[in-house]
């Protein structure tokens, strides 16, 4: 009877841990783990826009093993980067089309991956993605 009691009082302690809500935070610019995060993202940003890319953040929010950023991409020498000849060239002629990039990443095997991004969004592409993604709800600026 102990025994049964220890296991369940075991599981409803492991049960409370994992839906406490962690700490949001940034990560210090300089940090390692910031240059992860951001290197991570760079990665596939730069493929898919042919030029290297700096990122301005004005969002980037760290809890637990996720992150979400947001901001503007930028050439190298501060300017907007140069999308002809990229996915997003037809969207800039439309008009429908902000400078800005929205990033989920998680953290697995002690490396960041990118989970999810999305370049020049006209409205609140990331709305969902805390529920898309089973991330914290904390970490976006807004969710629905």
């Amino acid at each position: 009877m102990k025994t049964r009691a220890l296991v369940i009082s075991l599981f409803l302690f492991a049960s409370f841990s994992s839906g406490v809500a962690q700490s949001v935070y940034t990560p210090e610019k300089g940090s390692a783990e910031r240059k992860a995060i951001l290197d991570a993202l760079r990665a596939p940003v730069e493929k898919e826009l042919k030029q290297k890319i700096v990122f301005a953040t004005e969002h980037f929010n760290v809890s637990g093993a996720w992150a979400f950023l947001g901001g503007d991409p930028q050439s190298t020498n501060g300017g907007k980067p140069d999308y002809r000849g990229t996915p997003f060239q037809e969207a800039i002629d439309a008009d429908m089309f902000d400078n800005n990039f929205f990033a989920i990443l998680k953290k697995s095997g002690g490396k960041w991956k990118v989970v999810h991004y999305a370049i020049g969004c006209t409205d609140v592409c990331y709305a969902d993605w805390w529920s898309r993604y089973k991330a914290p709800k904390a970490i976006f600026p807004y969710t629905e």
